[in-house]
C-alpha cells in the first residue's frame, strides 16, 4: 500500500492524478455520493401482509398457490440490500482513497498481465480490475488501447466472430450467463399440497379409520374405508402438485425468455444482433439511449454518455462516463448521450451476475383478480364451514341418541351395547364426513383457475407476438377502454424509404438522380448523412453488396445517401467528431460537431423533424451551390412539406452550420456540459420517407372500436402526416373529423388548462407533434377522467407514460430496454394486430374465470344443500367422504383445467369493457347458476327420500346401497354436462366451438371413463356398487336435462343492476342517515 505524502514530510510529493488518454485530471473534479440511495417505488411488505392476512381463512396453503410469499420476498430484498451495500462500500473506499491522496500513484504495486488461454491477461486480472474500479491497474495494462492488444480486439472492428474465436473466449473467460436457482422441485409441491389443514385432517382421521376398521372388522374388509380415504386424499395431493408444478416451469420458461436480450455489436467490423447470452469478452458494443449494458466493460468512446447505475448502486443520480470514469456496469441503462464499450467481463464475474445468481425467480406475483377472488374464497369458506359444522352437530346428536341407523335398519348406538372402538370408528365417519364438507365447500379452485388460465393465455400470446411482463396486464388489458398507440412501427411496417426529396428547390425524383449536384453540395450532403446518424454502412458476409445498420428512418437516409454516390467509410475518415447530441423524441432532432483533418474548420450537422429544422435555418444550399435566404422562399419548403405529409410522407430536414474552433470547449467536462448551436442553420435537403400502413391495420380498428375500445395515435410526426395515416388506418372516419380537438398537436393540449384538457381529451383521436411528455399528460387526463388505458412506446422517454398507464406495451423490436423495462407487455413484432390480440386474451382471463366460478358455486350450492338437508332429516349423508373428494378433485383441478383453457371468441370483442368495479358474479351467472342448483338440488332430494320407491327397490337387498350409488353417478353426470353450460353462460348455443378446444373434450372424456371405473369395479373404496344400463340411463337423462334448461332460462332477462348494489342499497341508505344525524 502506497502511503500518502502526509505521512513523510520528506518524500517527494506524489504525482498529479493522471487520465487514462487525456492526461492530468483537476483538482476540483468531483464524485457523486455514493450513499444517495434511492427509494423503491414497490408496496410495502406491510401492505401486502395485510391483504393477505385479510384472505387468510380457510385452506390458506392451497388457495394461495401463486401468491406473494411475503417471507421469502423479505429474505430476498435484504439478500439485495446487502449486495448492494457491499457494492456501495467497495466504490465508497476507492472514492475515499481517491479524495484523500488526491492521485493515482502508478507505483502502486500491481501484478503483470498473466497470459491465459492465448490472451495477454487472466480472467481474474480482468474480473479485480472492473470490480474495483482499478484505474491503476488499467493504467499498467496500456489503457483502453493495451487492454484491446491483451484480447486481441480491435475497438472499431470488434472481434473476428469466427465460431472457433468465439468458443474459446468462453472457455477462457466464461459466458455471459449465470447460474440461475432452480424453482421449486415437484416434491416441494407436493409438500407444499400436504401442508392443506383440511387434508391433513382427512388424513389422520383416514389413519384411525384404519386401524379400527382393521381391529373390528379384521384387515380383509376392515382397511376399506381409512385406506379409500387415504388413496383419495393422495390423489388430490398429487393432482394439484402436477397441476401447479406445470405452471411453474411454464412461469419460469416465459421468465427466461424475458431475460433473453437482443443487443448490436460490432463483429468483424459488421453490425450484427445477437443474445445477450452470446456477448464474450472483446466485444465491441455501441451503446445508445435506452440500452441496457450487457456486461461489464470499459468506455472506448463515448458522447455526452450517461448512465442510470440505480440498479446497482443505488444511486439515483445520472452518472457522466468518460476517459476519467471509464467502467460500466452490466444491469444499467444508458441515459442519454452515446458510446461504445470493450468488453472484460461477463456472467457471473460481473456485479451484476453476483446480484442475479442470488436472487431466486418470483413467480407468485398476485394480481388484482388474485387479491378479488380470496375474498371470494372467504365468504364461501365461511359459508361452508359454517355448513359443516352444523351438519357435525346434528349428525352426532342424532349418533348418540340413537336416532342413527345402519343400512340394515339397526340403531347405530345404544348405550351400553355399542363398544367403544365402533362407537369411535362411527363418530370418526361423522367427523370425516363433516370435514369433506369443508374440502368441497372452500372453492380451493379459484385461484388455481386464474394460475391456470394466466399461464395458457400467457403461452398462446407468446405465439401471438406478446410477451407478458407482468401477470395482471393479463386481466387489465380486458378492461382497457382506450389505446394510445404510436404511429411509426405500430400502425405502419417501419420499412422506411426515401421516396421524394427537395435539395434546394430542385425536387428529386427518383431520388438516386444526384448526378446533378454541384460538388459543394454532395461533399456537404454526404458528411451530414454519414457522420449525423448512429447506423453505419458496411459490405455483406460475402462480399457483394452493402448492408445499412441503425433506426428505420436513418437506414433509409443512408441508403439514400449510397444511391447518390456518398462512400460511407471514405467520409467518416475526412472528419472527427468532437460532440454527439443524440436524437431524441423530445427536441425531435439530433445533431454533432465535427472538424476536418485537413484544417481547423469546424461544422455542425442537424438532421431532424422538416419544419423544426427548417425554422432555425437563415439559407438555403441550392442544388447548384449558390447560397439563398430562406425568408423569401420559406412559404415554398413549407407547401412542399404539406404536401409530402399529406401524402403520409415523413418529413425530415437536413441542415448545417459553420463554427468557430476557438469557441468550441476543449476540457472534456465543458464538452459535456455543452449546448450545441441549433441557429443560423444553412438547409441542405428535405427528404420525404414512406413507411406504408401495416395491412390489416384498418380491420383491427374497427375491431378495438365495435369493442368499445376507442383507439387514439400519438405521434411525434408531422400533423398532417398524422393526419394522412389516421385516415388510412381507420381511425379518423373522414376529413371532416380533422378538426381540433379531434386532431390536436401536443404543444397546443398541453397549453390547455386542466379543464379543457378534461373536455379535449374525450374526443381526440390524434395528437401530432407529440412528445413523451405531452403521451404522459394524456394518459393522466384520460385516467382521471376513469379510462382504463393502454399505451404503446419504443422510446426511453416513453417510459414515463408505459408506467402511467393501466397497461404499457413496449415495442420488441424498435423498444429500447428502458421502455420495456417500464412495460407490462411487449409487442415482439410492433404490430397494432398483436395489440388487439392482447385485448381479445385479456378478455379471455377474465371470461374463463367467470365460466368456472359459475361452474363450482353451481356445485358447492348443490353439494351442500344435499348432504345438510338429507344429514338433518335422515341422519345420513347420501355423498361420503370418498365420493365428495372425487367431485373436488372433478371441480377444482380437472374444472378449472378444462374452463381456463377456452380459447378467446369473437363474440368477446362485441362487447363493451368489463368495469372495475363490476361484480365477478354476474346478474345472468346468478340466473344460471340457481337453475341449475335447484334442479339439480330437487332431483337428488327426490332419489334420496323417494329413490327405492321410484325406482321399485324396497325388495332388493342392495336397494339401499343401489339407490346411494345412483345419487352419486347423478351428480358426477350433472356436473360434467353442466360444464358444457359453463363455457357459454350467455351463449343458447353451448356446443359452439367446442370441438375446437381438445384440453377440455379430453378432460370431459377422462372425467367421465374414471366415472365409470368408479361406479364399475371400485366399489369397495367408494361405498357404491355396480348399477345396471338401466340406472346409467338415467343418470344420463337427468344430466342431460340440464342442457334444455340452460337453454331455457337463458331466455329469463335479468336486470341489468347488478344484485350486490341491489342488496346493499337498504345499507348505504341506513348509514347515509345515520351520517345525515
Amino acid at each position: 500500500m502506497t502511503r500518502s505524502s502526509g505521512s513523510n514530510p520528506s518524500s517527494p510529493p506524489p504525482p498529479p492524478l493522471v487520465d487514462i488518454e487525456t492526461g492530468p485530471v483537476d483538482d476540483e473534479d468531483k464524485f457523486d455520493d455514493p450513499f444517495d440511495i434511492a427509494t423503491t417505488k414497490n408496496a410495502s411488505t406491510h401492505t401486502l401482509r395485510r391483504w393477505r392476512q385479510a384472505a387468510l381463512v380457510l385452506n390458506a396453503s392451497r388457495r394461495f398457490r401463486y401468491t406473494l410469499d411475503l417471507r421469502k420476498n423479505e429474505d430476498q430484498e435484504k439478500r439485495r440490500r446487502m449486495i448492494r451495500s457491499h457494492a456501495q462500500v467497495i466504490r465508497a473506499a476507492l472514492l475515499f482513497k481517491l479524495a484523500g491522496q488526491r492521485a493515482l500513484v502508478l507505483e502502486t504495486t500491481v501484478a503483470p498481465p498473466s497470459p491465459s488461454g492465448g490472451y495477454g491477461i487472466a480472467l481474474e486480472q480482468l474480473v479485480s480490475m472492473t470490480r474495483d474500479h482499478n484505474i491503476t491497474a488499467l493504467l499498467q495494462y496500456g489503457g483502453v488501447k493495451g487492454l484491446s492488444e491483451m484480447l486481441k480486439t480491435d475497438p472499431e472492428r470488434g472481434v473476428p466472430g469466427d465460431d472457433t474465436e468465439l468458443s474459446n473466449r468462453r472457455i477462457t473467460f466464461g459466458s455471459n450467463t449465470y447460474p440461475v436457482k432452480p424453482g421449486r422441485s415437484f416434491l416441494r409441491f407436493i409438500w407444499e399440497a400436504l401442508k392443506d389443514l383440511t387434508l391433513i385432517i382427512l388424513i389422520v382421521a383416514a389413519a384411525v379409520s384404519l386401524v379400527l376398521g382393521i381391529k373390528t372388522e379384521g384387515f380383509k374388509e376392515g382397511w376399506y374405508d381409512g385406506g379409500s380415504i387415504t388413496f383419495a386424499v393422495l390423489l388430490v395431493i398429487f393432482v394439484t402438485a402436477t397441476s401447479d408444478y406445470r405452471q411453474s416451469l411454464q412461469f419460469q420458461n416465459l421468465n427466461a425468455e424475458k431475460r433473453n436480450i437482443q443487443i448490436e455489436i460490432t463483429r468483424g467490423g459488421r453490425r450484427e444482433k445477437v443474445s445477450i447470452y452470446d456477448v464474450v469478452v472483446g466485444d465491441v458494443i455501441p451503446l445508445n439511449i435506452g440500452d441496457q449494458v450487457p456486461a461489464d466493460g470499459l468506455l472506448i468512446k463515448g458522447h455526452s454518455l450517461a448512465i442510470d447505475e440505480s440498479s446497482m448502486t443505488g444511486e439515483s443520480k445520472i452518472v457522466h462516463k468518460d476517459q476519467k470514469a471509464p467502467f460500466l456496469m452490466s444491469g444499467c441503462k444508458v441515459a442519454d448521450g452515446a458510446g461504445t464499450m470493450l468488453v472484460t467481463s461477463v456472467g457471473i464475474n460481473t456485479e451484476w451476475g453476483l446480484l442475479m445468481a442470488s436472487i431466486s425467480e418470483d413467480t407468485g406475483e398476485e394480481t388484482p383478480l388474485q387479491v378479488r377472488l380470496n375474498g371470494v374464497a372467504t365468504f364461501i369458506g365461511i359459508v361452508g364451514l359454517s355448513v359443516a359444522l352444523l351438519v357435525l352437530a346434528v349428525l352426532l346428536a342424532r349418533f348418540f341418541t340413537g336416532n342413527s341407523k345402519n343400512p340394515d335398519g339397526t340403531v347405530q348406538f345404544v348405550r351400553g351395547d355399542t363398544s367403544a372402538s365402533e362407537a369411535i370408528n362411527d363418530v370418526i365417519k361423522i367427523f370425516t364426513a363433516a370435514v369433506t364438507i369443508v374440502v368441497v365447500a372452500v372453492p380451493e379452485g379459484l385461484p388455481l383457475a386464474v394460475t391456470l388460465t394466466l399461464a395458457y393465455s400467457m403461452k398462446k400470446m407468446m405465439a401471438d407476438k406478446a410477451l407478458v411482463r407482468r401477470l395482471s396486464a393479463c386481466e387489465t388489458m380486458g378492461s382497457a377502454t382506450t389505446i394510445c398507440s404510436d404511429k411509426t412501427g405500430t400502425l405502419t411496417l417501419n420499412q422506411m424509404t426515401v421516396v421524394e426529396a427537395y435539395v434546394g428547390q430542385k425536387k428529386i425524383d427518383p431520388p438516386e438522380d444526384g448526378l446533378q449536384y454541384h460538388t459543394t453540395v454532395a461533399s456537404l450532403l454526404n458528411e451530414g448523412i454519414a457522420q449525423n446518424t448512429a447506423g453505419s454502412v458496411f459490405s455483406s458476409k460475402d462480399g457483394t453488396c452493402l448492408e445499412v445498420s441503425g433506426s428505420p428512418t436513418e437506414k433509409a437516409i443512408l441508403q439514400w445517401g449510397v444511391k447518390i454516390g456518398m462512400n460511407f467509410d471514405v467520409v467518416r475518415s475526412q472528419s472527427v467528431l468532437l460532440y454527439v447530441s443524440a436524437f431524441n423524441s423530445s427536441k425531435k432532432r439530433g445533431g454533432v460537431a465535427l472538424r476536418g483533418l485537413d484544417d481547423s474548420k469546424v461544422r455542425i450537422h442537424w438532421k431532424g423533424a422538416a419544419e423544426i429544422v427548417l425554422a432555425s435555418c437563415r439559407e438555403y444550399l441550392d442544388a447548384d451551390g449558390s447560397l439563398h435566404p430562406t425568408d423569401k422562399d420559406m412559404v415554398y419548403f413549407k407547401r412542399a412539406i404539406e404536401e409530402m405529409a399529406a401524402r403520409t410522407l415523413r418529413c425530415v430536414a437536413i441542415a448545417y452550420r459553420n463554427y468557430d474552433i476557438d469557441d468550441v470547449p476543449v476540457d472534456e467536462a465543458q464538452l459535456a456540459e455543452w449546448k450545441l448551436p441549433e441557429d443560423d442553420l444553412i438547409l441542405l435537403a428535405i427528404v420525404g420517407i414512406k413507411d406504408p400502413c401495416r395491412p390489416g391495420v384498418k380491420n383491427a380498428v374497427k375491431v378495438c372500436t365495435d369493442a368499445g375500445v376507442k383507439v387514439r395515435m400519438v405521434t411525434g410526426d408531422n400533423i398532417q402526416t398524422a393526419k394522412a395515416i389516421a385516415m388510412e388506418c381507420g381511425i379518423l372516419a373522414s376529413g371532416e373529423d380533422a378538426t381540433e380537438p379531434i386532431i390536436i398537436e401536443g404543444k397546443t393540449f398541453h397549453e390547455y388548462s386542466e379543464k379543457e384538457r378534461e373536455h379535449a381529451s374525450k374526443q381526440i383521436l390524434v395528437m401530432g407533434r407529440s412528445s413523451p411528455s405531452h403521451k404522459l399528460l394524456l394518459v393522466q387526463t384520460l385516467r382521471k377522467l376513469g379510462e382504463v388505458v393502454a399505451v404503446t412506446g419504443d422510446g426511453t422517454n416513453d417510459a414515463p407514460a408505459l408506467h402511467e398507464a393501466d397497461i404499457g406495451l413496449a415495442m420488441g423490436i424498435q423498444g429500447t430496454e428502458v421502455a420495456k423495462e417500464s412495460s407490462d407487455v411487449i409487442i415482439l413484432d410492433d404490430n397494432f394486430a398483436s395489440v388487439v390480440k392482447v385485448v381479445r386474451w385479456g378478455r379471455s382471463v377474465y371470461a374463463n374465470i367467470q365460466k368456472f366460478i359459475q361452474f363450482q358455486l353451481t356445485v358447492n350450492v348443490a353439494a351442500l344443500v344435499i348432504n345438510v338437508v338429507a344429514a338433518v332429516s335422515s341422519g345420513e349423508v347420501p355423498l361420503n367422504t370418498v365420493q365428495l373428494l372425487w367431485v373436488n378433485l372433478i371441480m377444482d383441478t380437472l374444472g378449472a383445467l378444462a374452463l381456463a383453457t377456452e380459447p378467446p371468441t369473437d363474440h368477446l370483442m362485441h362487447r363493451s369493457p368489463v368495469g372495475r368495479r363490476e361484480p365477478l358474479v354476474t346478474n345472468i351467472m346468478w340466473r344460471n347458476l340457481i337453475i341449475q342448483a335447484l334442479y339439480q338440488v330437487a332431483i337428488l332430494l327426490v332419489l334420496n327420500f323417494r329413490g327405492t320407491d321410484i325406482l321399485n327397490l324396497k325388495k332388493d337387498a342392495r336397494g339401499h346401497a343401489v339407490k346411494n350409488t345412483l345419487i352419486f353417478n347423478t351428480f358426477v353426470l350433472c356436473q360434467i354436462f353442466n360444464e358444457f353450460n359453463a363455457r357459454k353462460p350467455e351463449e343458447v348455443n353451448v356446443f359452439s366451438g367446442v370441438t375446437k378446444n381438445r384440453i377440455f373434450m379430453g378432460i370431459i372424456g377422462i372425467t367421465f371413463m374414471l366415472q365409470v371405473v368408479i361406479i364399475q369395479f371400485l366399489g369397495k373404496f367408494t361405498s357404491t356398487v355396480r348399477i345396471g344400463w338401466n340406472l346409467w340411463v338415467v343418470s344420463f337423462v337427468i344430466g342431460i336435462l340440464s342442457w334444455p334448461l340452460a337453454m331455457v332460462g337463458k331466455l329469463i332477462p335479468v336486470p341489468r343492476t347488478p344484485l350486490a348494489r341491489v342488496f346493499s342499497k337498504p345499507y348505504q341508505r341506513c348509514i347515509a342517515s345515520r351520517n345525515r344525524r
